[in-house]
């Protein structure tokens, strides 16, 4: 027994020493191993498996083959990307996917936003860890109280605030010599951030096909659904509601001010009232001898043809070529002359302006335009005026590309396009360009006086 215990011993230490003199034995590879053989066979034919996994499988199994037949499509079709994707239909499962999708991830971006709560708790934060400038009273902090602040909103609101305390959000704002910014710009700039968010989260919920874009429908929707939350029309007639949205909508796309300012302002209601003051025959639309009336009849006859001409559809009754405007139109109207100097304004009246649809104006085309004015200029009892001159002096205030005609883009880089569009159209817009400088004098003496 000693001798063979021995034996084995010496065995034992003279492998060892080969062990150690030859690097050891070689570990035979993974697949010559046959429990390593038996559980790939076994994990490959799926028995064991739960039906989610195989589930998992399966769904991988079928993304690899659309994978590899687009791979196969797109080398076909060579180096031409695709740029058609048609949508998914309406019920389908695509369609279902995509809108559960996007359920979910606009619930989880209204998640990270702060809550009234939570804005209030962050002021408080912000008070209570400031500092109050000696010489302007105003309450500030440093970088370093910028910091602790933030420690101490992420403890009581969570991590969701964390994002407002950066360093570049710091820098955002002004400094003093001392290098510390004002609390309340920093908090009025958090809930200006947490509000365009949620009117954007807001607006994506409306957008039925998800193409990043708000039809008029959905944008009335959105903006019905504010009402409630403005005081000044929280009571207003349901009546009234439908047409509140509508003009409200309209102004938007002019990207001239918030839609809860349009709301809120009232000039919603004084337009609907001007187009019922100026429908004589209760029709519901306007003629063109009923639009000449607006602005006191100060427009000129051959703006309002051209109008017509342009973005008034033809009527479905009363046959023939007749044409009357209905509300959207007139909206639209409005719209544009308040705001001439806007890309989208001075763009609806250049196609008034563009007598022949040549995408330019011509020396002809300004003196035929002037005319009409010049026309209601005389009959005012003003002075006598050479139509050349204010021909050539709109040459001068333009200064297009090519010397011999206007373009729309000449209107837009000159920066007086609604200036000179008014004095094409309008006897009281070239008025108020003729006596520029009185009126310029008389508002310095309103604001000296006030």
């Amino acid at each position: 027994m000693s001798t063979a215990s021995g034996d084995g011993g010496d065995g034992g230490g003279d492998g060892a020493s080969s062990a150690a003199g030859g690097g050891g034995r070689r570990i035979p590879p993974a697949s010559s191993m046959p429990w390593v053989r038996n559980l790939r066979r076994f994990v490959g034919t799926g028995a064991g498996l739960g039906s989610e996994a195989l589930m998992e499988l399966e769904t991988k199994r079928i993304l690899l083959e659309i994978f590899k037949e687009r791979q196969r499509k797109s080398m076909e079709a060579g180096a031409i990307p695709s740029f058609y994707k048609k949508k998914p239909e309406d019920g389908s499962i695509s369609n279902r996917v995509q809108k559960l999708a996007k359920y979910r991830f606009l619930k989880k971006q209204s998640e990270l936003l702060l809550n009234a709560d939570d804005l209030d708790a962050m002021w408080v934060c912000l008070r209570e860890n400031c500092v109050i400038d000696d010489a302007t009273g105003a309450e500030k902090m440093n970088y370093e109280d910028f910091c602790h602040i933030a420690t101490v909103c992420t403890e009581q609101i969570g991590q969701k605030c964390k994002r407002f305390f950066s360093p570049s959000n710091f820098m955002k704002f002004e400094k003093d010599d001392s290098g510390r910014i004002a609390i309340l710009p920093f908090y009025l700039y958090v809930m200006r951030t947490v509000s365009l968010t949620q009117a954007r989260i807001d607006m994506s919920e409306l957008d039925e096909d998800s193409d990043g874009f708000l039809q008029p429908h959905e944008m009335e929707a959105y903006i019905r659904g504010l009402i409630p939350n403005l005081a000044q029309l929280r009571d207003m007639p349901s009546a009234f509601v439908q047409m509140y949205c509508r003009i409200a909508a309209r102004k938007e796309s002019m990207h001239k001010e918030s839609i809860a300012e349009q709301l809120s302002s009232g000039t919603n209601g004084t337009t609907s009232d001007m187009f019922l003051a100026l429908d004589k025959d209760t029709n519901g639309t306007l003629s063109k001898q009923e639009l000449k009336e607006y602005a006191d009849g100060t427009l000129t006859d051959i703006f309002i043809e051209r109008v017509f001409d342009e973005h008034v559809r033809r009527s479905k009754v009363g046959g023939g070529n007749s044409r009357e405007m209905d509300f959207e139109s007139f909206l639209d109207f409005v719209l544009a002359l308040e705001n001439k100097d806007t890309p989208e304004g001075l763009t609806y009246l250049f196609r008034c302006l563009d007598l022949n649809g040549r995408g330019f104006l011509t020396t002809a085309d300004i003196h035929t335009l002037f005319r009409d004015v010049h026309q209601k200029w005389i009959e005012g009892g003003n002075y006598e005026l050479c139509i050349e001159d204010v021909r050539d002096e709109i040459w001068d205030m333009v200064k297009p590309a090519d010397p011999l005609r206007i373009a729309l883009t000449d209107l837009l880089s000159c920066k007086q396009g609604g200036t000179i569009a008014s004095m094409l159209i309008d006897v009281r817009g070239f008025w108020a360009h003729d006596n520029r400088e009185n009126l310029l004098q008389e508002e310095e003496e309103q604001v000296e006086e006030a």
